[in-house]
């Protein structure tokens, strides 16, 4: 049974891993990660995509 997600439920799963993926970034320091850095990326579009600014949720 699939059940559908309102706009508000899909934006908080996305900032919570928008964040969970920043928080990561913040702890690997200056390591480089190309696939980190692709999916912070990717979850920041569809933040904007949805009308949430990435900005005020970035560290």
């Amino acid at each position: 049974m699939e059940q559908d997600m309102t706009d508000k439920e899909l934006i908080t799963v996305i900032i919570d891993k928008y964040t969970d993926l920043q928080r990561i970034k913040k702890a690997n320091g200056n390591t480089e990660n190309a696939e980190l850095d692709y999916q912070i990326k990717v979850a920041a579009a569809k933040l904007s995509s949805l009308g949430v600014n990435v900005e005020d949720i970035t560290l």
